[in-house]
């Protein structure tokens, strides 16, 4: 578990995130556009094997997620509830989201029973399992200070419905912070993360997203983008992430054994 102090989705720019050489890293898509992506972040410097684009089956993205295993994709309980598994699709390692990457239709969706603003996390099951390669949950998330990325085609701009959808992925890096310095937020099951420069961090439609670290030279899931600390306008607070190590468990009841 996290060392830190105890007390809908953003995620954030420019902490020193080493990039790691795993063999999910490859050339960024060089299609995209301006628009609702994360605030203040860069468009994605690979592709991220893992990264999921949450769908309505016309391939509307709604939210983000991360897969965990060849079938199983982990994302925020908020972006799934009361969505049925006939109407939602997963895109997924791709940096373009409407096209590339594997498209598979989900066949359940689960929700943390204890889901009520914290507990933000839900497991969405796939149909068919697809070739990507998963990522692996860390064992923890790691102390204050510990350095992370972001990823998600949330907004650009920090006022809700201010700009479009975007179509090029886009990431930031950033950092765990003191719990104290978001508002409302459960330390034991929850990650404070940090808005660098005060301008800058996940936005609406990065719920449910990758929150990563590098382990020795590979990306590890720490976080699934949950809600802003700051009120209905993005980047401008330390936003909130579900610790999806502290989950671990819980996952495993569903999914079987993990990397």
């Amino acid at each position: 578990m996290k060392v830190r102090t105890l007390l809908v989705g953003l995620v954030a720019a420019a902490a020193a995130v080493v990039t790691p050489t795993a063999a999910t890293a490859a050339p960024p898509s060089s299609d995209g556009e301006m628009g609702t992506l994360i605030v203040g972040g860069q468009p994605a410097t690979q592709v991220y094997s893992f990264m999921v684009s949450l769908q309505s089956t016309s391939g509307g993205h709604f939210c983000g997620g991360s897969l965990i295993k060849s079938n199983w994709v982990v994302t925020a309980a908020h972006c799934v509830q009361g969505r049925s598994p006939s109407s939602t699709q997963a895109r997924i390692g791709t940096t373009n989201r409407t096209s590339g990457g594997t498209v598979a239709r989900a066949s359940r969706i689960i929700i943390h029973p204890q889901y009520r603003g914290p507990y933000d996390i839900a497991l969405v099951q796939l149909s068919t399992s697809v070739t990507q390669a998963p990522i692996r949950i860390a064992d923890t998330s790691g102390p204050v200070g510990t350095p992370s990325r972001i990823i998600g085609w949330g907004q650009t701009c920090p006022v809700r419905g201010g700009c479009g959808a975007p179509i090029t992925l886009q990431e930031l890096n950033t950092s765990i912070v003191n719990d104290y310095e978001c508002s409302g937020i459960l330390g034991s099951v929850e990650i404070c993360t940090d808005n660098p420069n005060n301008n800058s961090g996940a936005c609406y439609g990065d719920s449910g997203g990758p929150q990563i670290k590098s382990v020795g030279g590979t990306w590890e899931l720490i976080g699934a983008t949950s809600r802003s600390g700051g009120g209905s306008t993005c980047a401008v607070a330390p936003s909130i992430y579900g610790d999806v190590p502290v989950f671990k468990s819980w996952i495993q009841q569903y999914t079987g054994a993990l990397p």
